[in-house]
C-alpha cells in the first residue's frame, strides 16, 4: 500500500540492521552481595549465648544431682544423715534414702520419734534431738554406729528437759554405698 501524495512518509523501506549484526549487549555487572557483616556478627552472637545457656543448664543438673543426692560415702556419715532427716527434719521420704530396702529394724528410733511428738503436743513444747560423735566399730555385717542422743525439751526458749541416750545402729554396704538397717537404745 502506498501512502498518500503529499504524505510525509518517506517512500524508502527502513533500513534496519539484523540482530545477528548487532554488536553485543555490555555484560550486566554482577550484582553485589548484600553486607552480610551484620547477619554473621549475629550469627555468632547468637551460637556463643546458645553455647552459654547450654553450659549454664548443664552445671546447674550436675551441681543439683551432687546437692539433692544422699550421701552415704560412710557409715557415720549415713547414720548422721538419716538421724538428720528422720529426727530433726522429721522427713520420711527423705530418711527412707538413707535406710537398708528390705530387713530394716528401725522401730525404736520410730518409737522415739512418736514420743517426741507426744511430748510436743501434750506439754506444748519444743523437743530436740541431737548427737554427739559417732564412732564406728566393725561388725560381722558391716559396721554399727555409736553414739549419745541428747533429748532436749524447750517452751518459749527456756529449757524445760534434757536426757541423753546412748545409741546403736547396724550399718550395711550396699551397691549405692551405706544404709542404716538397725537402731536401738544401747543397754
Amino acid at each position: 500500500m502506498q501512502p498518500p501524495a503529499g504524505s510525509q512518509v518517506s517512500r524508502v523501506p527502513a533500513q534496519r540492521t539484523p540482530s545477528e549484526q548487532l554488536p553485543p549487549a555490555p555484560p550486566t555487572p554482577a550484582p553485589q552481595p548484600p553486607r552480610r557483616r551484620m547477619r554473621t556478627v549475629l550469627t555468632v552472637v547468637a551460637g556463643v549465648l546458645a553455647l552459654l545457656c547450654l553450659g549454664g543448664i548443664i552445671a546447674g543438673y550436675v551441681l543439683y544431682n551432687r546437692a539433692a543426692a544422699p550421701d552415704r560415702s560412710a557409715p557415720d556419715v549415713a547414720v548422721d544423715n538419716y538421724l538428720r532427716a528422720f529426727l530433726v527434719d522429721r522427713n520420711d521420704a527423705r530418711a527412707a534414702l538413707y535406710t537398708c530396702e528390705r530387713g530394716a529394724d528401725l522401730q525404736p528410733v520410730r518409737d522415739l520419734r512418736t514420743e517426741t511428738e507426744q511430748r510436743e503436743s501434750k506439754f506444748n513444747v519444743t523437743v530436740r534431738v541431737s548427737w554427739g560423735p559417732l564412732v564406728r566399730t566393725p561388725s560381722r555385717d558391716g559396721e554399727s554406729v555409736e553414739t549419745t542422743l541428747t533429748i532436749a525439751g524447750s517452751a518459749e526458749g527456756v529449757p524445760r528437759s534434757s536426757r541423753r541416750e546412748d545409741w546403736t545402729f547396724s550399718v550395711v554396704e550396699d551397691d549405692d554405698g551405706w544404709r542404716v538397717c538397725g537402731g536401738e537404745r544401747a543397754s
